[in-house]
């Protein structure tokens, strides 16, 4: 009988969630169970792919074409398996199979009401997701906090399984206990209002994670223990770290996975793996000092005055991993490209860097900033990676600058102009035309051939790979006989041929884009080929004196 963990926020947002369920279902499956997760979106959008990243944070997408919240890249990163479409869920998507079963007769004529068919409906798909995965342990993580109007039905849909099969669900509380600087205590106050709260549609803690800049004392323990009805050793200290991949190691040494299984009557299994890996892992991270700084060229940034580097999460996290691959430092910096239009004199920053990622995106905001700041790392021999759009820009400023197409640009930038060439691919024509958006790009893992004299099929080591795309527009054929000639390289393309995934400019120390996004499938413990091919090639930069 598969068991059940749901993870739920309380007090404030952004506290952790996401990798606390990432972490917590690591250590169980060192234990030696299989384990999986689904994330639960409260929105009505049917999907994450419609949304604005400087809202909702990155778009992450699946083997199987799923655009989906940034939480399940740490669930894959932290799980190293790939978690599909079937683990993912948001009230619109829970809503619209509903209302397609009763179009379709499915309900026998009843009248179907919010309650129970609602909450039915999360159930099964919960059961399938663990059923399709074969899962000993299914993490469920519910987007928002307790007492949010969204998350209700989603939390009736928990009640009622553990309702239906007491033994096999258990329920964590990630709070936030603040300390206010004025005050100078920590307050649990608010977590006992998040249990409470918890407690009005019917749902016990099992345990409480407890989010805060410092670790908890026991007297803080022993009350939120006694107002909230919860065994002390089941209240987990959750201090701020350096990184989050040291939170597997805080909560192994508070015995979390043990103290779960214990509750589900369980124990660790003889053939567990541990968390060995995880442990060398850390020990990189801390004991590593010789830095490589890599620049992130983007727009999706900033917010009022904040920035959201969660817009570009995968790209960070991949970069890190290929520096710890090397036992090397991530000094990680963004750039906005904008900077790049305003005053161009300021290109001459970017030899500070070892690196510069140009990662994808959408539309014509800041994109001839982008395109001055690739021609300045390809003319100054600094390594260059980019992401989707980053390889149409590499392309659009190649054509621009060594075939003198001097108007050569991209339809979805300008659907007019003479020299497109970037150009949408055929079948996404008529989706724009009928104004179909969502769910509706090239998605998903998807076959590239490699040329084997080029600097991509020296990174992964074989000739046939599959990555992972999120796009509508491609390289217009019509122009690479002309690309060729004047030096680019088209390193990768779809098996027939017709598509460039890949291009490379062989005489420079290392300028590389692809179209897909390979940062979808890096791992903390063994970094994507291409990250750690464009880290080493960092790690030996030598540029040539700056044109001014």
């Amino acid at each position: 009988m598969s068991k059940f963990i749901f993870v739920v926020g309380g007090v404030m947002s952004g506290v952790g969630k996401g990798v606390a369920c990432a972490t917590i279902g690591r250590l169980l499956k060192g234990k030696g169970y299989k384990v999986s997760a689904i994330k639960v979106d409260p929105y009505i959008n049917v999907d994450a792919g419609t949304m604005n990243p400087t809202e909702h944070g990155e778009v992450f997408v699946t083997e199987d074409g799923d655009e989906t919240d940034q939480d399940i890249g740490n669930y894959e990163r932290f799980l190293d398996t790939n978690i599909l479409s079937t683990n993912y869920m948001t009230t619109g998507r829970v809503y619209q199979s509903v209302i397609e079963k009763e179009r379709n007769l499915e309900y026998g004529g009843k009248c179907v009401e919010v309650v129970p068919h609602i909450p039915e409906e999360i159930i099964r798909r919960i059961t399938k997701a663990t059923r399709d995965t074969e899962s000993d342990i299914m993490m469920v993580e519910i987007g928002g906090t307790v007492g949010e109007y969204q998350s209700v039905l989603f939390l009736e849909a928990a009640r009622m399984m553990k309702m239906q099969n007491s033994h096999d669900v258990q329920f964590i509380l990630v709070s936030y206990l603040p300390v206010p600087s004025k005050v100078g205590e920590m307050k649990t106050k608010p977590t006992q209002y998040a249990i409470r709260t918890l407690n009005s549609v019917g749902i016990q803690p099992d345990f409480v994670l407890c989010r805060s800049e410092k670790p908890l004392d026991d007297v803080r323990k022993e009350k939120i223990g006694i107002q909230g009805n919860i065994f002390p050793d089941h209240i987990i200290s959750a201090p701020d770290v350096g990184s989050i991949y040291e939170i597997p190691i805080n909560f192994n040494r508070e015995h979390v996975a043990e103290k779960l299984l214990k509750v589900f009557g369980w124990a660790t299994r003889p053939d567990a793996p541990g968390i060995g890996d995880w442990e060398k892992l850390n020990n990189v991270i801390l004991k590593a000092e010789d830095e490589v700084k890599i620049g992130i060229v983007g727009k999706y940034f900033r917010t009022g005055e904040f920035v959201l580097s969660d817009s570009y999460i995968s790209v960070i996290e991949a970069v890190k991993h290929a520096c710890w691959h090397f036992e090397k430092k991530p000094v990680i910096e963004w750039i906005n490209s904008e900077t790049y239009e305003e005053d161009p004199q300021k290109l001459i920053e970017l030899q500070k860097y070892d690196g510069v990622i140009i990662p994808g995106g959408f539309g014509s905001r800041g994109i001839e900033g982008k395109i001055k700041a690739i021609q300045y790392l390809r003319e100054n021999n600094i390594p260059f990676l980019g992401l989707c759009y980053g390889l149409q820009l590499a392309t659009i400023e190649f054509a621009r600058n060594k075939c003198g197409i001097m108007d050569a640009t991209s339809t979805e930038i300008d659907k007019n102009a003479p020299n497109q060439v970037i150009h949408i691919m055929p079948e996404q024509i008529e989706n724009i035309e009928q104004g179909k958006y969502g769910s509706t790009m090239r998605l998903g893992s998807w076959p590239c051939t490699l040329a084997e004299d080029s600097k991509s099929f020296a990174a992964y080591g074989q000739k046939d790979i599959t990555e992972r795309h999120r796009h509508r527009y491609e390289v217009n054929n019509e122009y690479r006989p002309r690309l060729e000639e004047n030096g680019l390289k088209f390193a990768g393309t779809s098996p027939d041929g017709k598509l460039v995934e890949i291009i490379e400019v062989p005489d420079h120390p290392f300028f590389v884009a692809c179209q897909f996004h390979p940062e979808f499938k890096s791992r903390p413990t063994k970094g994507h080929p291409l990250f750690n091919s464009f880290i080493k090639a960092a790690m030996d930069k030598e540029t040539k004196l700056p044109l001014i």
